[in-house]
């Protein structure tokens, strides 16, 4: 590519604060990634971080557009076999539980892919209403996507700024009229 000229500082303003740097560092990150987990590292150094990489770009070097045309290779090369084998009836699964439940029609495969274990994300908490009424509401519903009996503490922290003894206050009026249930003291369930 040719060089190409500074920035302007409107430019450089909108590169800084678009996080363009650390947009192209994460794609790249994720290129190369992909081309690991298909076992093609090899083509990395030539595609990753190019400019016109895998897009059509003209004076592209030599270099590069060969390990395009060799990822092309490689891509059709592999869909094939995954055909083949399909027609012959065996699928790699990633997820056989959930992609073919029963089971039926295929030999199962599973795929070997690993895959890093990931931590669930904190919930982020709800907001705490202001009025009494949609206090109540709030509670209620909270309390309804529990999977089991849950005390006023439980609940409080599941919002912001909430207090326990508000929230103990707001279960034991909603219990009285009847609205959610105790099935063991000082715990609630909708």
């Amino acid at each position: 590519m040719p060089d190409e000229p500074p920035l302007t500082p409107k430019e450089r303003k909108v590169h800084d604060q678009g996080l363009v740097s650390v947009l192209a560092q994460l794609h790249d990150e994720l290129d190369a990634a992909v081309l690991a987990a298909y076992g093609w590292a090899d083509l990395a150094p030539a595609l990753v971080g190019r400019p016109g990489g895998t897009t059509p770009w003209p004076d592209k070097p030599a270099e590069q557009a060969a390990a395009e045309e060799d990822l092309l290779t490689r891509l059709v090369a592999l869909n094939r076999e995954r055909a083949a084998e399909e027609a012959r009836g065996r699928v790699a699964w990633l997820r056989p539980d959930f992609q073919n439940p029963t089971g039926a029609g295929t030999e199962q495969a599973a795929a070997e892919i690993a895959v890093a274990a990931v931590e669930p994300a904190a919930a982020a908490k709800a907001p705490w209403p202001k009025t009494l009424p949609a206090q109540f509401q709030a509670v209620r519903a909270m309390l309804a996507d529990q999977p089991a009996p849950a005390d006023a503490e439980h609940i409080a922290r599941q919002f912001k700024r909430a207090r326990t003894k508000q929230v103990a206050e707001l279960l034991e009026t909603l219990e009285a009229l009847g609205q959610v249930q105790q099935p063991e003291p000082g715990r609630y369930a909708a």
